[in-house]
Order: C-alpha cells, then structure tokens, then sequence
C-alpha cells in the first residue's frame, strides 16, 4: 500500500498474474502471467501499484460475469488479508464503481464457522441475531472520474487479450 499510494497511477503497467491460467469468467488454462506496458519511466512502486490493481481488475471481471446473471451489485463487503489494504479497497470500489464494506473483524471465514457453532448449540437464536453482529470498519466509495475508470478497463482488456492462449501460439 505505501509504495501503490506514492504515484497516481501504474504508468500504463498491468500485471496479468496467470501463473497457472485465468480462471473465472475468462476459463483459459493456457493463458500466461506477464507484465504489460513497461517503459524507461517503469519503477518498481510501478509494478507494485499494478500487481495490486490487477486483484481489483480480477474481481471487476467476475463480478460483471456474475452481474450478467443476477443483475446489478448494490455494495460488495470484503474480508480477508487483502481488505486490510485501505489502497486495494478503494480502487476496487473505483473499478466496479461500486461501494465496499468492510467489517470490524476481517476473518469472517473463521468468524462464520463459530457463528454456526453457536447457532447449533444455541448460543445465537437465528441467523438475525447474527447478523447484527456484523460491524462496518470503514466504507469505500467510488472516487475516480469515469474517463479514467474506463481507460485503465481498456488498459485491463487490452493485457488480457495480449496474454490469452499463450500457450496455443
């Protein structure tokens, strides 16, 4: 997050990370990760902030696969490592153009299994009393303008088309 926060933006730099394939919505196994757009002005703050943005182009292109299905997404809630990344939240709110939440308590995984534990041997009544346990740390709002949102989607698309079936040519 630090070095991501000192630039404005990656430079035109975008990290495909397909080590072993893109899966959802692409379901390309012979895709390969690469690095895009490198220039003399490249630094590694560069492909820092591009590594991190590609989780927030990742989760931006399986949740317009999943918005085709269900309809539009109204807020999206976080947990986990990642969403400690005040940086990496609010790009990705930015990219899906849509509000995150993140909870107080970030391991909900864990959390849920106790929750249900509790549930089972009543120490929670019903699923609404959980609920209400759930508390927002912090909200994240779109920002960027959508001249930008759009270009750096084009960027994404562009690496993406450049790295698919890699292993095919």
């Amino acid at each position: 997050q630090y070095f991501a926060e000192k630039l404005t933006d990656s430079g035109g730099v975008y990290v495909v990370p397909a080590f072993t394939g893109l899966g959802a919505p692409y379901w390309d196994m012979h895709t390969r990760g690469a690095v895009l757009g490198l220039s003399r002005g490249t630094g590694a703050k560069h492909l820092i902030r591009a590594a991190l943005e590609s989780v927030a182009y990742q989760t931006n292109d399986v949740i317009r696969a999943m918005e085709a299905d269900m309809g539009a997404l109204r807020a999206l809630r976080v947990d986990g490592g990642a969403a400690a990344n005040d940086f990496l939240m609010q790009f990705q709110s930015d990219i899906i153009h849509t509000t995150i939440r993140r909870p107080m308590i970030r391991e909900t995984t864990a959390l849920g299994a106790a929750y249900l534990a509790g549930l089972a041997t009543g120490v929670w009544n019903d699923l609404d009393e959980i609920r209400e346990q759930w508390t927002l740390d912090k909200l994240y709002t779109p920002q960027m303008s959508e001249e930008i949102r759009e270009r750096n989607l084009r960027g994404w698309d562009k690496a993406i088309g450049r790295v698919q079936h890699w292993e095919d040519r």
